[in-house]
């Protein structure tokens, strides 16, 4: 597996490679912090919710990635379970008037979701990255013989 980075020149480009394992809920973090699971110093997003191609410190290959759906799901999830039960407090409590609840819970609803969906996505692609799901297996199964070999005889750089 990959974990912590050495830095090798190739073709005059610094290039890194991956020395020690990463475990689950290292992956998982650095995901759910927006950073590539496996160096955790580059960026694991393009735009939004758009995972980048690739790690612009490790060249780690993200295309392999298919969180699709599963990260709104959980949001959905998570949301709700936070806003329902206080929105039902409320209610219980106080009794405010229709508007007045929907003045509340409408922009916390929205803006709760849309600052989890991106972490939580960080989070499934660090999950599928450190379990080899989808194509991440194929990719690291090919990549690891090369990184191997490539640091036959060679002296780390500092």
């Amino acid at each position: 597996m990959y974990g912590s980075s050495d830095q090798v020149k190739d073709n005059g480009q610094r290039k890194t490679t991956m020395t020690e394992t990463v475990s689950l809920p290292k992956a998982m973090w650095r995901g759910f912090t927006m950073k590539c699971p496996n160096c955790g110093r580059g960026h694991l997003f393009g735009r939004f919710l758009k995972v980048a191609d690739h790690c612009e410190v490790c060249s780690e290959d993200f295309t392999p990635q298919r969180a699709d759906d599963f990260p709104a799901y959980l949001v959905i999830v998570v949301v709700g379970h936070v806003v329902v039960p206080a929105l039902l407090w409320l209610e219980m409590n106080y009794a405010p008037p229709a508007w007045l609840q929907l003045a509340i819970w409408l922009p916390v609803t929205l803006f709760s979701a849309l600052a989890l969906l991106q972490p939580t996505k960080g989070a499934i692609v660090g999950l599928q990255w450190q379990l080899g799901m989808e194509g991440f297996a194929a990719t690291r199964r090919a990549v690891a013989p090369a990184r191997a070999q490539s640091s036959v005889g060679r002296t780390r750089e500092a």
